[in-house]
């Protein structure tokens, strides 16, 4: 119980807030019918079934790397079956962390809206029009704020809080059922059909019913925090919870259109809004048109919370989706704080900004949730056909049969493409909103990864053994002077045997650097999110040692704690003499000194790089400018480490017209 009530805090804020808003974009601007409402309520049904409890629920939890799940750790279960998948990654994590910018906004806002609405507070609204865009901009200053805190304390009170919004869908979608039991017919999919077949331009009403779904990639990117079972019993109650608040808005809205006498006194007797405008239906949000006048303000306050809760959790799950990215490559390093000691939560400050002040510049630019509903799942759709095609692949890797996997594939690649051209009417309208952020978002990994192939032309590994006579003969010549007593260098060469040529370089060439002990560190990022081991290789015993890092891509490579750790464990097996090997400190056993060379690379002027590759590595080194450093990004301490630059010859100039001329 205590898991199904932790599932109900962390992973359904986005999609169990969608009640507050649905029905309200379906109907928006539309004549009240039967067949308008009937058929949307079952578009919403067996969206929910379909999309959601098949495909997410039942199908994509299956695909679980040790327990996490997410875009990026599919993405790590499938990335060596086919190169190309990366852009499906890269697409995906974009289209999500562009939803954590438009979640926050149009939740708290449809929440809040309805504060205007209200007696004591009109004369506010009429004063002031823009007090509820303010209102909603000072929630979302205080969400952000308090991230840097973490929600260790707060996060308890998540799971009750959402908990008392699930029953409150419920018991108020089952006091309206009643007035209009002809919403029943919403459980049948033929209702469904004949509406996008037949309502006026009914297939684009797909763009606003898309909407109830939103949060289900979120809901698998949670896998980790809640567990595969415990997220699919909480679904049961969750999902019969939105169905009850639909079906419950559904007939609220038909009782309304069809007039009935019983409907009427009911109506009549629960809101005092209906008294004062008889198409009420046409003129408020049928979330809190379901409500009884006396509960309006509880109701808003309840909403209120949940669409903080939700807000929290698109914006945890970003600051996640981030963390793996940067372990896989595909994204700039950022600074990450890990204010609390509850596993999985971090905070990056960076990312925390940006998704500040995207939410705010879409509050301000729509200030409406209805004008928010139009930039909002357009992104998201692009997210959902990007894992539907890796995990066509990760059933390919699981044997599945391929009709099975085929099947899969036009299904869901039908229903989702179905609702990307849904939603595409939403372009001109607020669409292209979602549409820039991901796509600037998307241009960022892009860069990142595309760069790291470019400079991987450059990286020349030469066999280690072939130096190790050079460098023995350098840490005993004492004509040199003695750079550190031990000397330790961040490789990339994933061969024990092979070492980058600019290393040696800089060891033997550039200015001599003798040392007692040469250390070199590996670090290698493993499909495991959550893998922390290491191997120690004694290449010449108590001179040149390599220390190889294994960690999984939700670790942080702190290497500084790590290789002292290392260190430590290597002095007590008796493994390694750091004492210091000046004369008169190593009468006083002090330890020696570690000095750290970071090799950081610019861009040199003698390449002759295609156009393409030109701008590419311009926008990497530009953004690697505003970005964490190497010694940071590797969790060192700056006081121990010395920054040497050198030049990336990506593509060397080759055919170089210069003359000789004598002279007289």
């Amino acid at each position: 119980m205590a898991g199904l009530l932790i599932a109900l805090g962390i992973i359904y804020g986005d999609i169990g807030t969608s009640p507050l808003y649905v029905m309200s974009a379906i109907i928006a601007g539309r004549p009240i019918s039967e067949d308008l409402i009937i058929g949307s309520v079952s578009c919403i049904i067996w969206t929910l079934t379909l999309q959601t409890t098949v495909k997410y629920v039942i199908l994509t939890l299956q695909a679980d790397n040790k327990g996490e799940g997410g875009i990026f750790s599919l993405y790590a279960l499938v990335r060596r079956q086919r190169k190309w998948l990366v852009v499906a990654a890269m697409l995906g994590g974009a289209a999500l962390l562009a939803d954590g910018m438009i979640t926050p906004p149009i939740t708290v806002t449809s929440a809040i809206e309805e504060l205007g609405r209200q007696d004591f507070f009109k004369p506010i609204v009429d004063r002031n029009p823009n007090i509820i865009m303010y209102i909603v901009l000072g929630i979302l200053c205080m969400l952000f704020f308090v991230q840097q805190f973490g929600t260790a304390s707060i996060g308890k009170f998540f799971g009750p809080i959402m908990f008392v919004w699930f029953c409150m869908l419920a018991v108020l979608g089952l006091s309206k059922i009643s007035f209009d039991f002809d919403i029943f017919k919403a459980l049948n999919p033929y209702y469904a059909i004949k509406l996008l077949v037949t309502y006026p331009k009914g297939f684009w009403l797909l763009g606003a019913v898309f909407l109830c779904t939103t949060g289900a990639e979120a809901l698998y990117s949670d896998l980790g925090h809640c567990g595969k079972w415990n997220i699919r019993y909480s679904w049961i109650f969750v999902k019969t919870a939105l169905i009850l608040n639909y079906l419950g808005q559904g007939a609220w809205l038909l009782a309304t259109h069809h007039g009935s006498v019983f409907a009427t006194e009911k109506l009549l007797k629960d809101s005092k809004f209906m008294l004062e405008f008889p198409n009420a239906q046409e003129l408020i949000n049928p979330f809190y048109g379901i409500m009884p006048h006396w509960f309006i303000i509880a109701g808003i306050v309840i909403a209120t919370a949940a669409a903080i809760i939700a807000s929290q959790a698109l914006i945890s799950g970003s600051f996640t989706l981030i963390s793996e990215a940067m372990r896989l490559n595909l994204w700039p390093k950022l600074k990450i704080v890990y204010p609390t000691e509850e596993r999985g939560q971090l905070y990056i400050p960076g990312i925390n900004l940006l998704l500040f002040l995207g939410c705010t510049g879409v509050v301000l630019y729509f200030q409406e949730s209805s004008n928010m509903e139009a930039a909002y799942g357009l992104a998201i759709t692009m997210c959902m056909i990007a894992t539907s095609i890796l995990f066509a692949n990760y059933l390919v890797s699981k044997r599945t049969p391929p009709y099975l996997i085929y099947l899969y594939l036009v299904v869901y690649l039908g229903i989702e493409f179905s609702f990307l051209f849904a939603n595409l009417e939403k372009f001109p309208h607020g669409g292209f909103v979602s549409l820039i952020i991901a796509g600037g978002l998307f241009t960022i990994m892009y860069i990142w990864f595309r760069s790291r192939k470019i400079k991987n032309r450059y990286v020349e590994f030469v066999r280690m053994d072939h130096y190790i006579p050079q460098i023995q003969e350098l840490s005993n010549d004492r004509t040199v002077p003695k750079h550190a007593t031990h000397l330790v260098y961040m490789t990339s060469a994933n061969n024990p045997k092979e070492i980058e040529h600019k290393i040696i370089y800089s060891i033997l060439n550039r200015k001599p650097k003798r040392a007692d002990i040469y250390w070199f560190i590996h670090v290698d990022t493993l499909d495991d999110p959550y893998t922390c081991e290491y191997s120690v290789d004694h290449i010449i015993p108590n001179d040149i040692i390599r220390v190889e890092f294994r960690l999984g891509f939700r670790i942080e490579p702190r290497i500084n704690l790590m290789f002292r750790k290392v260190v430590a464990d290597l002095v007590a097996n008796k493994e390694v003499n750091i004492t210091s090997r000046y004369e008169s400190l190593e009468r006083n056993n002090v330890v020696g000194d570690f000095q750290f060379i970071v090799m950081e690379k610019y861009l040199s002027q003698d390449n002759e790089l295609p156009i393409m590759e030109r701008i590419i590595m311009k926008l990497y080194f530009w953004v690697k400018e505003i970005s964490l450093s190497e010694e940071r990004g590797f969790g060192l301490d700056s006081a121990s480490v010395t920054v040497e630059k050198f030049p990336l010859i990506v593509s060397p100039v080759t055919n170089m017209r210069l003359k000789r001329i004598e002279v007289d």
